[in-house]
């Protein structure tokens, strides 16, 4: 059933029922609204969706046109022709169709959206206002009739006929206003019969009108699809003609792979493992190899089949000599050693049987081995901290402080390997390293240039910071508070060997410098730790232990860039104590003896607060004393004077060690302090309390040398008191 008509004539009575009906006016205005808008709300998802779904559309197009077809062989036939361009034109047909669906998503939000947003908002939002205003009215004359029945009788005719007066001119508002509010709520009900079905009958047009221009692409492309299928249909039935005979010739192969072996250009080739130095020791890494004897050029291409890419770069080199490797001076099998004009150092090959080794070797002419008894590993050793070693290392560095310095991830980013290892076959040149004052070419990247820096590192016999002090760096590093974390490390620098420190400290002074145009360069102290600490305070074993104590080596690289000017310039405190460190370990251990495996390497140590100790060491104590302070005082008078003269560059900074106490003899005896458990065959295993003989000092810092129930082996230092 409809709406009661609302009469103007009512509009004056203003009776109960008037009211009722024009509330059904209302109501049905309300819901017309709510409606609206929710229609508005899912027209508004259907334009995204639709939207969301062209654009999957579109990427699922341009995926079909990107995808080329490469077949077998160097000619295609008129099918395979046809199948090849089939993908791209089904991405040309559903593009056109997406277009066309653009357009009617652009035309929907015309004749859709914004026609019912201005119907909701110009028609049923000034019912509303109207209404508003109604109810305005209704209240302020009702009140103003009130007021004025309430007038009393004995007031003046003319205060009565005033207030008469106003009555009827506020009842002729309400009355206009009332038939103006009746005027537009018809209005709008009669208005919403077209005004909100018009933009709908324009959407559905608009999808007619998509639908249509989709039947007619159909429509054209009906001839291509008919020549597809014939051509897959042709290429079905060759596949199935040609499969037989395919499988044939496999057969063949499984039979007798010899007689159908392909003809190579190189005199050999295959896979071979190629020995490489990283950052914990060494490791193997599979290369497929190819040689020519003709221009005796040694191609290297790390590949794993497993995962089925390049591991690097291609590396070529000049073979030189090839030397088959004895069993007994490597632990893998079926090695040999390979020497290359154009790159320093020998190279390790591991092949897959020993025919395989026994081919290699004839392709290469290779020889027997002749071994220096005095040489543990041929690839060692060939960088060292002599003069040619400052030299490469000190050319690399002023060419990056001078050409480099604000190149983002310096030291980060690595060169390619192949000129790396050109670079240094160049610098390592002994007649190039005399010529101290020649600057590294221009030609030369700064990425080759720091990367030939690291790798010369990782060339020399042991780390920068030396096998034996590794773990007290660690040790250092984890200690709890920075203050006495600089206090140790400066110390343990202090016992490296002369060139180590001297080299340290060249390397710390550029590392700052780097550091300090991180805004440029982009790396920061931390990000130089990340890149120098596995290089510079790498472990002697790759182990999980050795993994996780990674961060700890980038602290302490972290720590000597920071106070590089502390640690180098200025003698320890205490330089021979490591007190800090076997502080951390009673903590750590909670009073459980030092394990021999911390290897302590201070020279001589008294624990702290033992009466007994410092009384059995009273000589041992007050010799140390006289020599470390008449040695310190010497130094802090020489340096006082010369001061003002010292640069960051200058490396021949002398640094006093403290010599062995003259009551050090060798052959005395000497009581262990703690329980030790021997990690290698040169060590001895004992007890709190045993007494050694024969203790006097070892070649190896931090140890001693001494003989219990007549085995004679090394002892840590500070675990032992003498006698």
């Amino acid at each position: 059933m409809g709406l009661p008509a609302l009469e103007f004539s009512e509009c004056c009575l203003d009776s109960p029922q008037f009211r009722e009906r024009l509330r059904s006016h209302e109501a049905e205005l309300e819901k017309t609204n709510k409606f609206i808008k929710e229609l508005i709300k899912d027209g508004k998802s259907l334009v995204v969706a639709l939207k969301n779904l062209s654009t999957a559309k579109r990427k699922f197009a341009d995926s079909l046109n990107e995808f080329k077809f490469r077949c077998i062989g160097d000619a295609e036939t008129d099918d395979e022709i046809c199948i090849a361009k089939s993908l791209q034109e089904f991405a040309t047909v559903l593009r056109n169709l997406e277009d066309e669906r653009m357009r009617m998503i652009e035309n929907a939000s015309e004749v859709l959206i914004t026609p019912l947003e201005k119907f909701r908002k110009e028609q049923i939002g000034a019912a509303k206002d109207a209404k508003k205003k109604y109810d305005k009215e209704t209240e302020k004359y009702c009140g103003v009739l009130e007021k004025h029945l309430n007038l009393s009788s004995k007031k003046k005719e003319s205060q009565l006929q005033e207030a008469d007066s106003q009555v009827d001119q506020v009842r002729q508002h309400f009355y206009e206003v009332s038939l103006e509010y009746v005027f537009k709520v018809q209005e709008v009900q009669e208005r919403k019969m077209f005004e909100f079905v018009e933009p709908l009958l324009a959407f559905l047009q608009g999808l007619f009108t998509f639908y249509h221009h989709g039947y007619e692409l159909a429509k054209d492309f009906s001839d291509f699809k008919t020549e597809l299928t014939i051509s897959i249909q042709n290429t079905r039935n060759r596949f199935e003609g040609t499969r037989s005979e395919v499988e044939s010739l496999m057969k063949k192969m499984k039979e007798n792979p010899h007689e159908h072996k392909n003809i190579s250009p190189y005199t050999m080739e295959g896979y071979l493992y190629v020995q490489e130095k990283r950052h914990f020791g060494t490791s193997w890494v599979k290369h497929y190899c190819t040689y020519q004897r003709e221009t005796k050029k040694i191609t290297m291409v790390p590949f794993d089949q497993k995962s089925g890419g390049k591991g690097g770069e291609d590396e070529a080199v000049i073979l030189k000599s090839c030397t088959r490797r004895k069993t007994d001076s490597i632990e893998k099998r079926f090695c040999f050693d390979v020497e290359a004009v154009d790159r320093p150092g020998v190279i390790t090959m591991q092949a897959l049987s020993e025919e395989d080794r026994r081919l290699w070797m004839e392709a290469m002419d290779g020889r027997e081995p002749v071994y220096n008894s005095n040489k543990d590993n041929q690839s060692e050793g060939t960088a060292q901290l002599d003069n040619i070693g400052f030299s490469i290392i000190k050319r690399c560095i002023h060419a990056v402080e001078t050409r480099g310095i604000n190149e983002q991830g310096l030291y980060r980013i690595v060169g390619v390997n192949s000129r790396v290892q050109k670079l240094l076959s160049v610098l390592m040149d002994p007649k190039a390293a005399t010529e101290t004052e020649t600057e590294i070419c221009a030609e030369w990247e700064i990425k080759t240039i720091t990367s030939a820096l690291k790798t010369y590192l990782r060339m020399l016999p042991g780390p920068l910071m030396m096998y034996q002090f590794q773990r007290s760096f660690i040790k250092a590093a984890k200690l709890e508070n920075q203050e006495s974390r600089v206090s140790e490390i400066h110390s343990l620098v202090h016992r490296l060997p002369e060139k180590n420190r001297q080299m340290l400290h060249l390397l710390m002074n550029h590392l700052a410098k780097v550091a300090n145009n991180h805004k440029q360069n982009l790396m920061t102290v931390a990000n130089l730790g990340v890149v120098f600490g596995p290089t510079l305070l790498r472990p002697q074993e790759e182990t999980v232990a050795a993994i996780m104590d990674i961060k700890f080596q980038n602290i302490v690289i972290e720590i000597l860039i920071e106070n590089h000017e502390k640690i180098f310039n200025t003698v320890p405190d205490t330089p021979a104590p490591n007190s800090q460190l076997l502080l951390s370990r009673k903590k750590s251990t909670e009073s459980k003896p030092p394990s021999c495996s911390e290897r302590p390497l201070t020279l001589f140590h008294t624990p702290q607060g033992n009466e007994k100790q410092e009384n059995r060491n009273s000589i041992i104590n007050s010799s140390l004393e006289s020599v470390i302070s008449s040695n310190a005082n010497s130094l802090l008078n020489s340096t006082s004077a010369a001061q003002p003269s010292l640069t960051s560059s200058d490396l021949e900074l002398e640094v006093i060690k403290p010599t062995r106490p003259n009551s050090l003899s060798p052959l005395r005896k000497a009581r262990a302090l703690y329980a030790c458990k021997a990690e290698h065959d040169s060590e001895l295993s004992f007890t709190a309390g045993t007494i050694f003989d024969n203790v006097h000092p070892s070649q190896e810092p931090g140890w001693l040398e001494g003989t219990l129930n007549g085995k004679t082996g090394l002892i840590p230092e500070n675990y032992v008191e003498f006698l």
